[in-house]
């Protein structure tokens, strides 16, 4: 990303944004783009709208339009009640929007979200996740990195998957499921004891299909073809034998069995080094992910 965002110039090969070759047209690159790090980058001395209007200033707007921007973005980002509130006093979803907010000054066509939810509670994930939606609605093309498989799934159109600094996959979020295969059903046991005969059951019914078991969750899940038939009889062979389940049904795959099948190792195994990347393009479509997305 750092790349990208001309910041750091690449050792081998070539990058473009918007078009334009990140190494010889570095200044045509920065203004069509804008930059989010990981953590807000906001004066909590000041105001959201004085932050705001700060910015806009630093960016040669003058005063009056700085202002007047501060003011289309605080609308925007639905900061209006807080605006002169001390940014000290916002929450940390409303203070990743504000930074947000700061780096749309210009109207950039691109940009750049290093780790938005990183530390953010699930109200503030949900805050910025409309936030980015609405960029996207808006015409904004957004690059996100992220290690939460779900924010990828929710928000990219596109997705890369990297795993120890190499990309592995590069498709939209549907396409990489559909390398994992079809739907699934999964069984949650009611007592570890019934974990072995569960699998049986699932294994039977599966037809010799991969078995997942994973008796920390007490779950085991395995592929199906017929998805109505299996629910079916597994349901009915674990009730006629007696044993009782927490919860059984269908599942998809999701970016999790995705990012599994292609490293080997689930994304919490290390966040360091497995991560996605997503993209979004404004243009309604969903597009974001460190897995790394685009």
């Amino acid at each position: 990303m750092r790349v990208l965002a001309t910041l750091l110039r690449y050792d081998a090969g070539r990058a473009e944004v918007a078009g334009l070759d990140v190494a010889r047209e570095p200044r045509r690159v920065r203004s069509r783009i804008g930059l989010t790090g990981q953590y807000a980058a906001v004066d909590e001395g000041l105001t959201g709208r004085q932050n705001l209007e700060m910015f806009g200033r630093l960016f040669h707007l003058g005063n009056r339009r700085a202002r007047q921007r501060a003011g289309e973005l605080l609308e925007r980002f639905d900061l209006v009640e807080a605006a002169d509130k001390g940014a000290k006093e916002y929450s940390g979803g409303m203070r990743r929007r504000l930074d947000l907010a700061s780096s749309m000054i210009l109207f950039p066509d691109v940009l750049f979200l290093d780790e938005p939810t990183t530390g953010l509670d699930p109200r503030g994930r949900g805050e910025v996740w409309d936030a980015v939606r609405a960029l996207v609605a808006g015409g904004t093309t957004v690059l996100l990195t992220t290690q939460y498989l779900d924010e990828a799934d929710r928000l990219a159109s596109h997705i890369t998957v990297i795993d120890r600094g190499r990309a592995i996959a590069d498709d939209t979020p549907d396409a990489l499921k559909n390398r994992v295969g079809g739907d699934r059903i999964e069984v949650v046991a009611a007592d570890t004891e019934d974990l072995a005969a569960v699998a049986r059951t699932v294994d039977r019914v599966a037809g010799g299909g991969l078995v997942v078991t994973d008796a920390s969750a007490r779950r085991v899940h395995a592929q199906v073809a017929d998805r109505v038939a299996a629910l079916t009889e597994v349901a009915r062979s674990l009730q006629d034998d007696g044993i009782a389940v927490e919860d059984i049904g269908l599942r998809r795959p999701s970016l999790d069995d995705v990012f599994l099948r292609l490293t080997g190792h689930g994304a919490e195994h290390d966040t360091a080094h497995g991560t996605a990347h997503g993209t979004a393009h404004g243009t309604g479509n969903r597009d974001a992910r460190e897995v790394a997305a685009a």
